[in-house]
């Protein structure tokens, strides 16, 4: 198990990931204005560089107070017909979002980055297409109904981990990544520095 690496970000769903392969980590959430980087992001950025930013933004600030350690941030965006949606506020907007949502594409776009004394040394992003059935009304109800507060902690107001995963027609892409932290490739590069065994 590693000892070494933070990360950065309150997501008891990425902390799982890592544990559950093997690598141990602290959490330490980066304090930083999403929206606000997301709103000016909007005018000058592609998504992919934008989440790959606000990933490596969030690594950084936290880097500032652990010196040596290898710090990981991992951001979301979801697009659909060109919006960015943000995390609903409240249920109310979760369901107005997944309105939206419903009998369409949208893309999910899921960053990460590496940074070690105040320098990212690797940032990654992927596109998962995810295609939502045209669900009824009273199953959105039932949904919301179901999951509470939970939908309000991710990005498309669902959770494919559970009953959310009845949402949906087809999905391209990996499992890892929906879920907030493309693994893989991460995985892959704390191989190539020699923070996991290769």
């Amino acid at each position: 198990m590693i000892s070494s690496i933070i990360l950065a970000s309150g997501s008891e769903i990425r902390a799982k990931i890592l544990k559950d392969s093997g690598v141990s980590c602290v959490i330490y959430p980066a304090d930083i204005d999403e929206k606000k980087y997301k709103d000016d992001f909007k005018k000058s950025k592609n998504i992919k560089d934008s989440v790959e930013t606000l990933a490596e933004l969030k690594a950084l600030h936290v880097s500032k107070k652990h010196n040596d350690k290898i710090v990981i941030g991992a951001d979301q965006i979801l697009e659909c017909d060109g919006v960015w949606f943000d995390k609903p506020e409240n249920t109310a907007q979760a369901k107005e979002h997944l309105k939206i949502l419903r009998d369409r594409t949208h893309n999910l776009v899921s960053g990460v980055a590496v940074v070690k004394n105040g320098e990212c040394i690797w940032r990654y992003s992927e596109c998962i297409k995810m295609t939502m059935r045209d669900f009824s009304d009273d199953f959105l109800d039932y949904y919301i109904e179901s999951t509470k507060y939970d939908i309000c902690s991710s990005v498309g107001a669902y959770q494919l981990e559970g009953i959310g995963s009845q949402m949906f027609l087809k999905i391209e892409g990996c499992y890892f990544s929906i879920l907030g932290l493309p693994l893989i490739p991460l995985l892959k590069f704390l191989r190539s520095i020699g923070i996991l065994k290769t």
